[in-house]
């Protein structure tokens, strides 16, 4: 028998039985909605995160500035205490010798922890560009101490899951930051850590940020807390994207007898404008997609629902 003519024959006499049987319906598969449908966050009144603390992470100085400044600075005018980690000791990106890239890297990283209002840096001084070659569990280790140490809530780093991701150091951070998170509420790793004195301590909400496609469930709205992301970019001269690039493309077109109106008459205006019109077009397309002026997107991991709690809550009778 052909093997066409077989599945034919199956295919119909499959199709005569059904119709002879009472219609049953179709399974449909239970839908979980991975970390939730897109949400969008907006500036709130008051402090309604007092006592909260965030962690920013970052493998190199531009990292935040760059993805998720305006988001941080949010949060922190919203009651959080923040901290900023760089990874890295930024050693392949900036002007000059080795050694002057790492301090002026250093001072750059210093700097945009006080523009955006952190209270404290942590250096973990691994070499850039070879995080690949690191020991993770150390990594992890050392990022539990912190996380238990400082007692965070909230954690801003590069997305474990995003796609596309070339830089070691980016995926490499983010897979252990995730790992971290985890394990730092666990009663038994690192019992060291608990004979100083310290406590298991749960990050209980990460936003994510990714350079190139990842998953996108939490839009950001950062209209009111823009200027300080242009602050902490303008404090990024060694290696980011803005710096005096402003005052430079200025200089440049009236040299030609050509000018941009928007870069205004002097080299401060030129700085800001060149960050808000050209280097943030990224953040501007986000935001013009759902009518905000400026926003940021993040993969969003919240708390877990408390099921059961709920089904009590739903079905507790007296007794």
């Amino acid at each position: 028998m052909k093997r066409r003519s077989f599945l034919g024959n199956t295919i119909t006499g499959g199709a005569l039985a059904a119709g002879n049987a009472q219609a049953q319906p179709t399974p449909q598969p239970v839908d979980f909605v991975a970390h939730g449908d897109l949400v969008i966050e907006r500036a709130r009144e008051g402090k309604p995160h007092d006592g909260k603390v965030l962690v920013a992470i970052q493998p190199h100085s531009d990292d935040i500035p760059i993805f998720a400044a305006g988001t941080v600075a949010k949060l922190l005018n919203e009651g959080y205490t923040g901290h900023l980690i760089r990874v890295t000791n930024d050693d392949m990106a900036g002007p000059g010798s080795m050694g002057r890239t790492v301090l002026e890297n250093e001072r750059d990283n210093n700097a945009v922890a006080r523009a955006l209002g952190l209270t404290s840096v942590f250096d973990l001084n691994y070499r850039n560009h070879q995080m690949d070659g690191i020991s993770k569990p150390e990594l992890k280790s050392r990022l539990i101490l912190l996380f238990r140490l400082l007692k965070v809530d909230t954690v801003v780093c590069y997305d474990p899951w995003s796609h596309y991701e070339e830089n070691p150091d980016h995926y490499v951070t983010a897979e252990c930051v995730e790992a971290a998170c985890w394990m730092a509420g666990g009663g038994k790793d690192y019992p060291e850590h608990f004979a100083a004195g310290l406590k298991p301590y749960s990050v209980r909400e990460k936003y994510y940020f990714g350079r190139f496609q990842q998953k996108v469930n939490r839009i950001v709205d950062i209209g009111t807390t823009i200027d300080r992301k242009v602050d902490a970019l303008l404090e990024n001269k060694a290696q980011g994207p803005a710096g005096e690039r402003g005052a430079a493309l200025r200089a440049s077109l009236a040299q030609r007898g050509l000018r941009l109106p928007v870069l205004g008459d002097d080299d401060a205006t030129a700085n800001r404008e060149y960050i808000k019109q050209l280097v943030l077009h990224r953040d501007i397309e986000i935001g013009r997609k759902y009518g905000f002026a400026y926003a940021e997107q993040f993969h969003y991991i919240g708390p877990e629902p408390d099921s059961i709690g709920e089904y009590v809550s739903r079905n507790a009778v007296p007794r």
